[in-house]
């Protein structure tokens, strides 16, 4: 696909929503965007998007050598689920001003830290006050409790079985790019909105007369290669994602405007979220210029118009960033491991039109769940840190784990391979070819009677 072959040029016609500031060095190269072919740079793990040949939506997809047409025609549908969250040692961690018991019951060279001239077993007041006091040092924070429960870590580790406490997540207050004051508050608001901000659960069913789930599916599967093309955050695409099913929800739209409506819908949703969105002529060239400029401006606005311009949305991403970081505080797995393989699994879940009826936050915790159940099959993925700050007990993500798990079993056979080839990349750590055990253990299902705080 030559840069040469379709040219870009800016244009001054206003769009709807302004784009965010952009660097100067961007502006300045604009006019000599590359072809997303070039942007690869010739990545032999990527690939760009294939253009189709025909000006008609039925033929406008092409996916793997087909139109998109042959593959909404494909019956039975077969489905194929950020900024960096931060990492947490999973042992027994330290804070800055404190000692392990090892150094602080150390002889020798240690003794002159610790002011003592010598210790001989008759000293053994001293020895218990050195004990007792590094005893006090393995605590994660000082004394801090999250809402009435002591959150500390033992000198056994981090053992959900044996002794779970309720790790506190939100103690560094250093960073400011953590609001660790407010993180408390700005969940429960989200928890609130993701309720109000949601697509209908049956609008295929009951709205849409023209197109049906397999086509829903075929369209973010194609969303999903051109975020990865153009290297756009995947806030964008869950973003993008909530736009179609909300507008879908109110709008009955033609089987040829879908792929209209999904451009629409990445236009608004990368002026929300990138720095550097891409231009309309861009989505339009992706598009094979199926599309003029007014028609994807003139869908812009009633996408604008029927969602009331509420384009602020919880989505599955904003709370697996938070669910993540309490799960990492006691994974010993690689974290990365555990990171990517839930993204993967988010990723998924936006492809089965099934999983609407769950709200975000659910998958975001029922793919932790089942993320942690892949890489640890033997052990109960689910704690006392995860249940208080997701807010789901381990029944309250059967039913939604066991639908994500037959997701996941579904394998590099389906149809739509867009998110499977992603995470089978070495950057994702191949999470895509896990294996997992065909079935959940009940047991991991079952709720505790009780926590064991301190």
């Amino acid at each position: 696909m030559a840069s040469s072959r379709v040219p870009l040029v800016v244009s001054s016609a206003p769009c709807l929503l302004a784009p965010p500031p952009r660097r100067v060095a961007a502006e300045q190269g604009r006019a000599g965007r590359r072809s997303p072919s070039q942007r690869r740079g010739g990545d032999p793990e990527g690939g760009s998007v294939p253009k189709p040949t025909s000006g008609q939506f039925d033929q406008a997809i092409p996916h793997r050598g087909s139109t998109l047409q042959k593959e909404l025609a494909c019956s039975p549908y077969l489905p194929t689920i950020v900024p960096s969250v931060g990492h947490h040692d999973c042992s027994p961690g330290l804070s800055d001003n404190s000692m392990s018991k090892e150094d602080a019951m150390s002889t020798g060279d240690s003794t002159e830290s610790l002011d003592i001239d010598c210790l001989d077993d008759g000293d053994s007041e001293v020895v218990s006050s050195l004990q007792h006091l590094a005893d006090d040092k393995l605590h994660i924070s000082d004394n801090r409790d999250v809402a009435g429960v002591a959150s500390k870590w033992t000198k056994h580790g981090c053992n959900s079985v044996e002794i779970d406490y309720i790790v506190d997540i939100d103690n560094n207050h250093e960073d400011p790019q953590l609001c660790a004051t407010l993180a408390f508050d700005i969940y429960k608001h989200l928890r609130v909105a993701e309720t109000k901000k949601r697509p209908s659960t049956d609008f295929v069913e009951t709205i849409q007369k023209n197109i049906d789930t397999s086509m829903r599916a075929v369209l973010i599967d194609w969303l999903v290669e051109v975020t990865e093309e153009y290297r756009l955050v995947p806030e964008t695409l869950y973003l993008t994602v909530n736009y179609i099913d909300r507008y879908l929800s109110s709008k009955v739209i033609n089987r040829r405007k879908m792929q209209l409506l999904g451009v629409a819908c990445l236009l608004i949703a990368s002026k929300y979220e990138e720095i550097c969105p891409p231009q309309v002529e861009e989505l339009c060239y992706i598009s094979d210029n199926t599309y003029t400029k007014d028609e994807v401006l003139k869908m812009e606005a009633s996408v604008l118009k029927y969602l009331k311009f509420e384009m602020t949305a919880p989505t599955t991403k904003c709370f697996l960033r938070r669910f993540l970081r309490a799960a990492q505080v006691c994974h010993e797995a690689p974290v990365l491991h555990l990171e990517f393989l839930a993204n993967y699994i988010a990723e998924l879940s936006l492809l089965e039109y099934s999983l609407i009826c769950y709200v975000p936050s659910l998958i975001a915790a029922s793919s932790i769940f089942l993320a942690k159940f892949i890489l640890k099959p033997t052990e109960n993925p689910w704690n006392s840190t995860l249940s208080f700050y997701t807010q789901y007990k381990p029944s309250d993500l059967c039913d939604c784990a066991k639908g994500l798990h037959r997701l996941f079993l579904v394998g590099p056979g389906g149809n739509l391979r867009a998110v499977r080839e992603k995470y089978s990349q070495h950057k994702y750590k191949f999470v895509a070819k896990k294996y997992s055990p065909p079935s959940i253990p009940a047991e991991f299902f079952e709720d505790p009677s009780s926590y064991k705080p301190d």
